[in-house]
């Protein structure tokens, strides 16, 4: 283990303090210092850092999965989200009680003083990873979506047509480009930090309009139904899910900004509790509604009414403003890396082409959210807080706390592992 105090390592303090910019430690309703959040504002900073447009391929999810198994799916992740989360807290409470350290901030923080360099570099890679993964989805979202807007296919003609010589998703993803190139060289996202708010209000007034729909919809209808998928669907099912339920980074600036510390696992656990309720419901009647006619993107089932085009143009547009500031923690890395913490601009130019190129060559929505779930989300939510839990409390625990610790870092990387490779060949399936 690799001790941190102010002294010694100042240089080596959260790299959150390189720039002062929002980071992915960065609660998205922020209190003064002075005027710490109450159980009732930490309650929405977890369910912002956590609820995103994840939800929109849990419908088709289930369709996969079968509704028992992916009903099961998203509780049974729910609740090993809320363990690993208050392990990460706990963890950080341990070191910070011990003379001489200084005050951890960050998940990259927590992982410097865990295992030093290492520490925080694993967390380093996979946060690049998750939120970079993030942005491709986002870009394969709006692109998908603008697609069945203003290019929308029948039974009777079921060729997109191109646009200037492009297919229409390419076309939309590069039109997408040079604007994100300017947002993207924005050094300071202060101001964009509010649309993160406008983005979850959005998705929620979508989420609402979309279930309405639903159980309209199947109360007209009597779509064929499956409880239980095959084996391969469950992994499937569990990338998805761990996806949505990603927000492992915000959990420890969440704590600290929170008043009455001592409630912080309550309200972490009657929030999470909540989430995959409206999560479990959104997947359920989603299925229930379309039955094998679910569609990757859940909104792309209502057609072409203009309720159902202003719903998917008002999520479009939360994503393209939130995915500058989803960027901001890999070029946080990057220009660490390679520019001394500096702000680099063509860092900034080159990440954005690249995560546009990757969204390119991903022709499905859930089964990319499936690949970020499981090969870096499951991770970065259950293997590294559990490591670094068992880490910082090996000679303290038992042999059942070994077992649990042990457990989560063993299957969550075979989970990890099985998930990932699933997930590929879905993909690659999808493009054959």
């Amino acid at each position: 283990m690799v001790f941190q105090n102010d002294d010694k390592n100042s240089e080596a303090s959260s790299s959150s303090h390189v720039l002062n910019l929002p980071r992915e430690t960065t609660p998205l309703l922020n209190s003064k210092s002075l005027h710490q959040s109450s159980q009732f504002k930490t309650f929405a900073n977890v369910f912002i850092a956590i609820v995103g447009a994840g939800v929109l391929g849990l419908p088709y999810t289930f369709k996969r999965t079968g509704y028992a198994t992916g009903t099961l799916t998203v509780f049974a992740v729910a609740y090993f989200t809320q363990h690993c989360m208050m392990l990460l807290v706990k963890t950080r409470r341990k070191l910070e009680s011990l003379n001489g350290f200084s005050k951890i901030n960050s998940f990259g923080d927590l992982g410097f003083v865990v295992a030093g360099p290492i520490g925080r570099s694993s967390v380093d890679i996979m946060i690049v990873l998750s939120q970079a993964g993030f942005c491709v989805s986002y870009l394969i979202f709006v692109s998908n979506t603008l697609v069945n807007i203003f290019n929308f296919t029948s039974p009777s003609n079921p060729t997109t047509p191109n646009i200037l010589g492009l297919s229409a998703k390419t076309f939309y993803i590069w039109a997408c480009f040079p604007f994100q190139l300017g947002l993207n060289s924005i050094p300071t996202l202060t101001h964009l930090a509010p649309l993160s708010i406008f983005a979850d209000v959005v998705d929620l007034g979508a989420m609402g309009v979309v279930m309405v729909e639903e159980v309209i919809i199947y109360l007209n209808s009597s779509p064929v139904l499956q409880a239980f998928g095959g084996f391969s669907a469950f992994f499937y099912g569990i990338g998805v899910a761990v996806y949505s339920f990603e927000g492992i980074g915000m959990v420890l600036p969440i704590e600290t900004e929170m008043e009455n510390k001592n409630k912080f696992g309550k309200v972490l656990g009657i929030t999470i509790a909540f989430i995959a309720i409206m999560f479990a419901s959104f997947g359920i009647f989603g299925y229930f509604a379309f039955g094998d006619e679910t569609k990757d993107i859940i909104t792309t089932n209502l057609g072409q009414g203009w309720l159902s085009s202003v719903v998917q143009l008002g999520l479009c547009l939360n994503l393209f403003f939130t995915f500058p500031i989803m960027m901001n923690p890999v070029y946080e890395v990057f220009e660490r890396m390679f520019c001394e913490g500096m702000y680099s601009l063509w860092v900034r130019w080159v990440t954005v082409l690249v995560v546009s190129l990757v969204a390119l060559c991903v022709p499905n929505f859930a089964d990319f959210l499936s690949l970020v779930g499981s090969s870096v989300c499951i991770v970065l939510g259950f293997v590294l807080p559990a490591l670094f839990h068992l880490m910082v409390y090996r000679n303290e625990l038992g042999w059942i706390g070994w077992v649990k610790d042990g457990a989560l870092v063993v299957f969550g990387a075979l989970l990890a592992i099985s998930g990932t490779w699933s997930s590929l060949l879905e993909i690659l399936g999808a493009k054959a």
